[in-house]
């Protein structure tokens, strides 16, 4: 076995990489790739003939100090952007949405935009079907909804029923 391990090393280690890059495509959490980087770098140290105790190591070795010292600084770079850009769920808030579904503060439906959403309000008021409501905030696949002239989102005016 160790001797198929000295001649096929390569398949292993670019096994190995392949099988990290795949994990990080599923993941996007910028630890697969990182260590993947480890995998090509002990494919190299194979292709010079290292043994497989050094394979290892430099394996460990690259993995950690690219997730060490590369990861902190290219999620900073992938962070970076004007303070007011929004993304995704973040910019619901302060839409106004339609109750499709009675909302109390266990169950209901609205539609915002063109997609119907899981709601509910906080402190306990139930808004009917039909009224127009505000979204206030997102908690998971749920908007949190209140009347537009109970909550004043930063940036939006509040308006009076």
């Amino acid at each position: 076995m160790l001797e198929w391990i000295n001649d096929f090393g390569w398949i292993i280690w670019l096994t190995v990489f392949l099988l990290l890059a795949v994990a990080e495509m599923l993941t996007l959490n910028l630890y697969f790739i990182l260590m993947s980087v480890g995998a090509l770098a002990a494919l190299v140290a194979f292709l010079f003939h290292a043994e497989l105790w050094l394979q290892i190591v430099i394996f460990c070795v690259v993995a950690l100090a690219t997730t060490v010292l590369i990861r902190p600084l290219a999620l900073a770079h992938l962070r970076r952007g004007p303070a007011d850009s929004l993304s995704n769920v973040d910019r619901l808030i302060g839409h106004h949405a339609v109750v499709l579904e009675a909302v109390s503060e266990n169950s209901g439906l609205v539609k915002i935009g063109g997609d119907v959403w899981t709601a509910r309000t906080r402190g306990g008021a139930d808004v009917p079907a039909g009224a127009a409501v505000e979204v206030s905030a997102i908690d998971g696949a749920t908007a949190i909804v209140s009347f537009p002239n109970v909550h004043k989102s930063p940036g939006t005016a509040a308006t009076t029923a």
